[in-house]
């Protein structure tokens, strides 16, 4: 028998891949076919890892794949964990995707992924690139300002991304950084709006393409209505994090980058895990608030899209052997049935981070839920399995995922984006060094800063000394915590002790990671030369400290000059901090 025979037997069978009928009435044609169980499935987005289909996920406990398709009847997962190739996510993704078509329905999986561009790795929220190109954070693509190099980005990855797969990038993050001790800024475009909102769009336009179809990447904007404005700056991951404030009653200000977002054709919303205090909107948190995903989202702005909630409103977890709860911030007294009621009810479609459907057929059966209300959400996120060209093809080249995978061309993109990136706060006239001088490094590999003069043992034997830090954060009681960067933005004394010592002796460049916007005025007093860099290598940095690289970056947010002026600052007011030590803006040109 022909593949053509083959092909039409099918299309009998399940209409709805007949390609020539419109997208809504695949959709329908495929609903009336599901059980409630079935469409169950659907709701439930969450984590999975590279592996045997038959094996658990150690970290997250979660099922098996097996258990995941055949068991749960889900079809949506976020992909944990990088992997030694393309070829081998494209691998393990067909066999997934075999596994899913030897189903009733034959209903093709979407995987998503957190970022996996850059140098950040946090199990809940970025992975390393691994086998990817890598890119500054997005916090430093808003330091090139470059919107242009910004959806280049976001088309590179795209091809990375379609070759293995990925079909769903749980980003961009258009939260504004207005809280300097705010965990998740790292991923932001820093803490102004307009530019936030600008490079925003340009993001979601290349990951998604001119036309949205079968080779985008569905953006899943977050988190809506702001995430930025954190209490503290604590973060929602935790009961600690849970309020939002607004002193400044800056509230509608925070919405402007997604208004942005949804002009330029996002296709999904993921909102945040805080829960607003002091509005005029429910205090609980966003995924169960139904003024702000109903009101304001779907109502206001009019986005008929898939809106996701972030992982984990639901069931309390164990992660990395530590009990957690379930961030249902305001709503800790609800079962989680009660919890998933109310999430519909606020006018969400799908549960990240849950695998629980069986409580979604349970309200069904008990009138909680209705079959109408079901399907309203089962139509939005079939549209996208359909517009995404999964039931056409849900198989991907394993020979060109390695070929486009971290490809020569992209690779190079990626690094020069990361020099680009780097900002020169300030030079007393020791860059650009010339190469071959005695250099002392500290966090730079001493065989790639060979490349750039002779590498001695001590700073009193050199000429020129680079030391390279992480932005300071307080350490916390979990290793999950660990992964959020929170806390005081102050460096500990015996840091800045090393660096003093490294500066007495000979003249000092000092580089940050700036995950946050740490507070440099004890190093700014004695170093030669300060620079941020938002993920960048050691190349990269010597490459602009040399001079072999024109230095173009600039700030994405204030840099502040104390904790006090932290302290005191309004966490949803942009630049808010008194006398910063840098502004908004700054960055010399070398």
């Amino acid at each position: 028998m022909t593949d053509t025979t083959d092909t039409t037997r099918v299309a009998t069978a399940r209409p709805w891949l007949d390609a020539s009928l419109p997208v809504d009435e695949r959709v329908q044609l495929l609903l009336d076919e599901m059980t409630i169980e079935e469409k169950a499935g659907l709701f439930f987005h969450t984590m999975i890892a590279i592996g045997d289909l038959d094996e658990t996920n150690p970290v997250f406990g979660t099922p098996s794949a097996r258990e995941f398709v055949e068991g749960k009847r889900m079809t949506h997962f976020n992909l944990l964990g990088a992997a030694p190739t393309g070829r081998e996510i494209a691998a393990w993704q067909n066999e997934l995707q075999r596994l899913a078509a030897s189903t009733r329905l034959g209903i093709p999986v979407t995987l998503s992924t957190d970022p996996r561009h850059s140098f950040s790795e946090n199990p809940g929220a970025s992975i390393l690139a691994g086998p990817f190109s890598q890119w500054p954070e997005t916090l430093g693509l808003a330091a090139t300002r470059d919107a242009e190099l910004v959806q280049r980005f976001g088309d590179i990855a795209r091809q990375e991304y379609t070759a293995v797969g990925l079909r769903v990038a749980l980003h961009p993050q258009v939260d504004l950084a207005t809280e300097p001790r705010w965990a998740r800024q790292t991923a932001t475009f820093g803490e102004d709006a307009e530019l936030s909102g600008i490079l925003g769009a340009a993001y979601i336009r290349g990951f998604q393409g001119e036309a949205f179809g079968p080779g985008s990447v569905s953006t899943m904007t977050k988190h809506f209505p702001g995430g930025g404005p954190q209490k503290d700056g604590e973060d929602p991951h935790f009961p600690y994090g849970r309020e939002q404030v607004y002193p400044g009653g800056e509230f509608e200000l925070h919405l402007a980058p997604f208004e942005d977002a949804l002009a330029a054709g996002t296709r999904q919303m993921m909102p945040y895990y805080g829960m607003p205090v002091g509005t005029e909107y429910e205090e609980v948190g966003f995924g169960f608030n139904r003024s702000v995903i109903t009101g304001l989202l779907r109502e206001r702005f009019g986005f008929d899209g898939l809106v996701c909630t972030d992982w984990g409103l639901i069931n309390d977890a164990e992660i990395f052997g530590q009990p957690f709860p379930a961030r249902a911030w305001g709503v800790e007294h609800l079962t989680p049935k009660e919890r998933m009621r109310k999430v519909l009810d606020a006018g969400v479609d799908q549960f990240g981070g849950e695998d629980c459907p069986e409580l979604l057929v349970e309200l069904v059966a008990e009138g909680a839920i209705s079959q109408e209300r079901v399907d309203v959400s089962a139509r939005r996120i079939l549209r996208e399995k359909f517009e995404l060209g999964l039931f056409e093809n849900p198989f991907v080249d394993e020979d060109a995922a390695d070929e486009i995978v971290g490809r020569a061309e992209f690779r190079a993109a990626g690094e020069a984006a990361q020099r680009a990136s780097i900002t020169v706060l300030v030079n007393d006239g020791a860059l650009p060094f010339p190469t071959g001088r005695r250099l002392y490094v500290e966090g730079v590999d001493r065989e790639v800063a060979a490349a750039y003069g002779e590498v001695v043992d001590a700073p009193e034997d050199a000429d020129l000394a680079v030391v390279r830090l992480q932005a300071p954060f307080d350490v916390r009681e979990t290793m999950f915590e660990n992964f959020f960067h929170a806390g005081s933005l102050e460096f500990p004394e015996e840091i800045l002790d090393r660096v003093r010592a490294i500066a007495a002796a000979v003249p000092t460049v000092v580089d940050v990671l700036a995950d946050r916007p740490p507070i440099l005025g004890p190093i700014v007093d004695v170093a030669a030369a300060v620079t941020l860099n938002w993920g960048a290598s050691g190349a990269a940095l010597l490459d602009v400290l040399s001079g072999a690289v024109p230095a173009r970056g600039r700030l994405p947010f204030d840099l502040p000059s104390s904790m006090a002026a932290v302290e005191a600052s309004r966490p949803d007011v942009p630049f808010d901090t008194s006398e910063p030590l840098f502004r908004f803006g700054h960055g010399l040109v070398m």
